[in-house]
This record gives C-alpha cells, sequence and structure tokens, in this order.
C-alpha cells in the first residue's frame, strides 16, 4: 500500500495565509520590525501562541485581585496577548518558520487566553455565571468561524465582538473600571463589559452562523446552474 503523501510545508503555509484573521497593525512599521527580529532569532511561533495564555493568565489574575493598579495592569495584559497574537502569524508566515502543528497553536491558546479573561470578569463583578457565559459564547464564534471553514469556505473573521472588538471592549473597560474605582469604588464598568461582551458574542457567532448558510445556498445554487447549462 501506498503511504499518505507529505504535506508541502510551503502549501501549509500558504494555505493557514490564505486564512489569516485581517488585521491593520501587521501592516505597522513597529509590528513588521519586531517580527523580523523575532524571525532572526530561536523563538518559535507556536512558543509566542502560548505566551499570549500566560499574560491573559496574568491579566485575569490581575483582573480578579482588583484596584485601580491591578486594572491597569490587566489591561496591557489584554494587549500584550494581542501583541502575540500579532506576531505569531507574521513570523509564522512573513517569516517562514510556520510548523505542521501550527494551526492548533494558532487556535487552542486564544480559547484558553479568552478564558483566562472572561471568567474572572464574572466573579469581579460577583456573577460567575456571567463570566463562564461570556467565555462560552466566545468560544463559539471561534467554533462557528473554524466549522465554515471545515466546509470549505473561507473562515469568516467578522462580527459585532471578534477577537479584537471583545478585547478592545475589555481593554476600555478595564482602564475605565480604574477610574471608577478612584471615584466611586463601583463595578459598572466591568458589569456593563461583561454583558456587552456575552450579548455581542451570541450575535456574532448567529450572523456567522447565517453567513454560513447563506453562502451553502449560493454554491447549491450555482452548481445547480451548472447542471443546467450542461
Amino acid at each position: 500500500m501506498m503511504g499518505e503523501p507529505m504535506m508541502d510545508p510551503a502549501a501549509t503555509s500558504a494555505a493557514s495565509a490564505a486564512d489569516r484573521r485581517p488585521i491593520a497593525t501587521r501592516q505597522a512599521r513597529w509590528a513588521q520590525r519586531l517580527a523580523a527580529w523575532l524571525t532572526t532569532t530561536p523563538v518559535t511561533p507556536n512558543q509566542i501562541s502560548v505566551l499570549s495564555v500566560a499574560w491573559a493568565g496574568i491579566g485575569g489574575a490581575l483582573l480578579l485581585h482588583g484596584g485601580t493598579a491591578a486594572w491597569i495592569g490587566a489591561a496591557l495584559c489584554v494587549q500584550l496577548r494581542l501583541i502575540c497574537n500579532l506576531l505569531d502569524g507574521m513570523v509564522a508566515v512573513e517569516g517562514g518558520k510556520g510548523s505542521r502543528v501550527g494551526a492548533l497553536y494558532n487556535e487552542i491558546p486564544d480559547r484558553f487566553a479568552d478564558t483566562a479573561f472572561l471568567v474572572p470578569l464574572g466573579y469581579a463583578v460577583g456573577l460567575p455565571w456571567l463570566g463562564w457565559a461570556a467565555a462560552l459564547a466566545a468560544m463559539l464564534t471561534a467554533y462557528v468561524r473554524v466549522f465554515g471553514g471545515a466546509l470549505g469556505l473561507a473562515q469568516d473573521f467578522g462580527g459585532v465582538m471578534a477577537k479584537q472588538r471583545r478585547m478592545a471592549a475589555l481593554t476600555i473597560a478595564l482602564l475605565a473600571q480604574a477610574v471608577e474605582h478612584a471615584l466611586w469604588g463601583t463595578r459598572f464598568s466591568l458589569l456593563a463589559a461583561g454583558w456587552i461582551i456575552l450579548a455581542g458574542s451570541l450575535l456574532t457567532a448567529a450572523t456567522r452562523t447565517a453567513g454560513i448558510a447563506r453562502r451553502l445556498n449560493n454554491q447549491d445554487v450555482d452548481n445547480q446552474g451548472l447542471e443546467a447549462r450542461s
């Protein structure tokens, strides 16, 4: 029996590039310079992906600890997580350091990172279920996106609460919470963020699902048209 054909690393890299999240910051000069420097080091894209989870863990702990300095620190950790998410892809694709398991490291650490931020958010406002629900809803948006890709469609990274927008909402809420805590000692900013992220993530999952259904139906119509003309 013939064995399975070996995967071409170049083809694997091209496939991963085709399903990349569109990020405007990828064109920033500082990002390109930092990615180029990392390419010359022994650091791998997979290690950068794992580092994003470490930043999320630290940020989640700071969020749960509470206090003005802690919330500002947590907001910084959110941004450091996103920088890692930016650089791992750039080092893998533009730097040519992608690996066969790169797709796993591209997806799985993101799910842990989202959970590490959102679950503590719920506990911080006294509603643990809200944090768990927001984390599950965030995971659902990713599941629908990847499932669309598994069906042969281009992955849909859009939506009102895609990853960058979830993290932007959380960053703004953390900075607002630092001010709110110093002035009034309340936590309405974090509470609002939890509800916004939960509702927005559910809406994003719904719109992505509707988009997949629409594209599949369009494929059926196109196929029927081809059959009619043949």
